[in-house]
């Protein structure tokens, strides 16, 4: 075997190498880690003597648990939709070719530049009754306005899907916008020469088209969705009280700040099975479908 082929097998295990290993490490050498802490009595410091589901239980017992789940059913299911209702409806105006469409298109863009602690300032500054828009619109002079949905238990939640949809919509109108550009356009020249109205041709033939960009942003969006933690802690911070508290913010204030380590680490197990019961039923349609177009 020549030096120049050693050298093209050997560069590159060289380069991937490390990567993998930092990976198997850092990334599911702590899944491991923090699975195996999860049926410990770890508080404080970690205590490696097994201790079976006592963690599980008690973390299924904890109403403040459930009270998360069901911030995130209703965060993740509104998040979701509008995202994705909002960045289809955009993409499908940029295609029709508009003028300034790439000064458009960076205005959509921008706000998935921003991090989501940012967002969630600037949306707790706007959204805050004494400094935001209620106070803009009682100076204004229309002081029977009141929007307070910040401070109330009842709709704390919605400003956290209001944050959320402002900064993601622009990236799933990227997606999808990249999805349309990849449908040949005689297909619709043709649909359109059988007399076939724009609404039709989108919703019976560029639309079905499009199925993987989809599953791309249903499975972005949901993984955005479960381990939302910087967004809400921004903007609510989990209140008022525990009404807009999600499962992120559960496993850090109890790992991290209640000295419970063992049922922090439950709790992030769970999400991790969230994401997995979300993952691998798209997947399983992604490929039946694509097995079926073949």
């Amino acid at each position: 075997m020549s030096l120049k082929n050693v050298f093209e097998k050997t560069i590159p295990k060289l380069v991937l190498g490390p990567t993998l290993l930092a990976s198997l490490l850092f990334v599911y050498g702590f899944i491991f880690l923090t699975g195996y802490l999860s049926l410990t009595e770890s508080r404080m410091m970690p205590n490696f003597e097994f201790a079976g589901l006592g963690q599980y239980i008690t973390l299924f017992d904890n109403e403040r648990w459930w009270t998360s789940l069901a911030n995130l059913g209703i965060f993740g299911t509104l998040f979701i939709g509008f995202s994705v209702a909002i960045g289809l409806f955009l993409a499908i105006l940029l295609d029709q070719k508009i003028r300034a469409e790439g000064a458009l298109r960076a205005v959509y863009l921008y706000p998935m530049a921003l991090s989501f602690i940012v967002t969630g300032t600037a949306w707790k500054w706007m959204l805050n009754p004494s400094l935001g828009l209620e106070k803009v619109m009682h100076d204004w002079g229309w002081t029977s306005f009141h929007f307070d949905w910040l401070v109330n238990a009842d709709m704390a939640i919605y400003t956290v899907v209001i944050a959320g949809v402002w900064q993601s919509s622009g990236f799933v109108m990227a997606l999808f916008l990249a999805g349309l550009r990849g449908i040949d356009d005689d297909i619709i020249k043709a649909a359109q020469v059988d007399g076939a109205s724009l609404p039709t041709i989108y919703r019976r033939i560029v639309i079905p088209a499009m199925r993987p960009v989809f599953f791309s942003v249903l499975l972005i969006l949901s993984h955005i969705a479960i381990k939302s933690f910087d967004l809400v802690i921004a903007l609510t911070a989990g209140g008022p009280g525990n009404a807009s508290s999600v499962p992120a913010i559960f496993m850090y204030q109890f790992s991290f700040t209640r000295g419970q380590l063992g049922l922090g680490s439950a709790s992030a197990m769970m999400m991790l099975a969230t994401i997995v019961a979300v993952l691998v039923p798209l997947m399983y349609l992604e490929a039946r479908s694509n097995k079926a177009m073949r």
